[in-house]
C-alpha cells in the first residue's frame, strides 16, 4: 500500500496509491466493484436508519445509540463503502474514457489533500479490523437467548454482529487493497482507548454502561483483563489481517505470473493457409 503522506509536486504521477489498489479487485471489474461497494453502503445506511428510528419510536431507547461501539463501527463501514464506492466509480469512468493512462490521476482521492488520503487509509484499517473485534466480543461475551427474538433483534444482531465481519472480509479477501500500514496499529489502539471515554461519559450522563463488562462495580479486577484482552485482540486481528492481505497479494501475483508465462510459452498463433 502506498504511503499517502508522500507526494511530489514535480511528478504528475500520483504518489498515493499509484497502482490504484484501493479501487480495483482481482475478482471484479472496477464497475462491478463500485456497484458492490455502493450496494453495501446502501444496506448499511438503511440498517443504521431503521434501527435508530425503531429504537427511538418503538422502544423509546435511542438516546444511547451512538454510545455503542457496534453502531460506531457500523457507521464506519457505511462511510467507507460510500467513499470507496464513489472513488471506484470515478476510476471506472476514467478507465472507460481512456484517461487512466494519462497524466491525470485516475480517481479523485489521488488529487486530494494528503490528510484526506491518510484518513481514507485509516478508515480502511478500522473497517478491516474493528468489525471482527465486535463480532468476537459480542458472540463470546454478550449474546443471549434474546439475540434472535423478537425479529428486530435478529435483524439488528445478524446485520451488525455477523454481516459486519463478512463485509470487512470482503474488502480483505476480494479487493486489491494493500497490507495495513503498521503505523495504524497504535492509532487503532488509541481509538479503542478513546471509546472507553465514550462509555464512561455515557454512564456519567445517561446512567448506564453500553456494555456490562465495562462496569467496574460488577466486574472488579476482571475489568482490566477485559480491556487488556480487547487491546491484545486488536493486535492479533491486525496482524492476522495484514498476513492475509500479504498472502492474497502473493497468490494473485503468482497466478498472474503463471498466466503470463503460459501465454508466452504458447507463442503467437500461426495462421495456416
Amino acid at each position: 500500500m502506498a504511503d499517502p503522506r508522500i507526494e511530489s509536486a514535480e511528478n504528475p504521477t500520483p504518489k498515493f496509491d499509484p497502482e490504484c489498489k484501493f479501487v480495483t479487485s482481482y475478482a471484479f471489474s472496477p464497475t462491478i466493484l463500485a456497484g458492490i461497494r455502493l450496494l453495501l453502503a446502501l444496506f448499511t445506511l438503511v440498517t443504521l436508519l431503521f434501527t435508530l428510528i425503531w429504537q427511538g419510536v418503538k422502544e423509546d431507547d435511542a438516546d444511547g445509540y451512538f454510545s455503542y461501539f457496534t453502531n460506531l463501527t457500523f457507521i464506519g463501514l457505511c462511510a467507507y463503502f460510500f467513499a470507496s464506492g464513489v472513488q471506484t466509480y470515478a476510476y471506472s469512468r476514467s478507465c472507460n474514457k481512456g484517461s487512466a493512462s494519462s497524466d491525470r490521476p485516475p480517481y479523485p482521492l489521488q488529487r486530494w489533500n494528503r490528510v484526506l488520503q491518510y484518513l481514507h487509509v485509516l478508515l480502511y484499517t478500522t473497517i478491516a479490523t474493528f468489525p471482527i473485534i465486535v463480532t468476537i466480543v459480542y458472540w463470546a461475551l454478550l449474546a443471549s437467548s434474546s439475540s434472535f427474538t423478537p425479529a428486530f433483534n435478529a435483524y439488528s444482531n445478524v446485520s451488525k454482529h455477523a454481516l459486519n465481519s463478512v463485509f470487512a472480509l470482503f474488502e480483505v479477501f476480494l479487493t486489491n487493497a494493500g497490507p495495513l500500514p503498521w503505523l495504524d496499529l497504535p492509532v487503532t489502539i488509541v481509538l479503542l482507548g478513546g471509546y472507553l471515554g465514550v462509555a464512561y461519559i455515557t454512564h456519567a450522563t445517561q446512567g448506564f454502561y453500553p456494555y456490562s463488562f465495562l462496569d467496574p462495580r460488577r466486574q472488579g479486577a476482571r475489568l482490566a483483563a477485559y480491556i487488556v484482552g480487547i487491546a491484545v485482540g486488536q493486535v492479533v486481528v491486525f496482524v492476522a489481517v495484514w498476513g492475509i492481505i500479504k498472502l492474497r497479494e502473493h497468490l494473485v501475483s503468482k497466478k498472474k505470473a503463471t498466466g503470463v508465462s503460459l501465454e508466452a510459452e504458447s507463442g503467437p498463433k500461426v495462421e495456416r493457409t
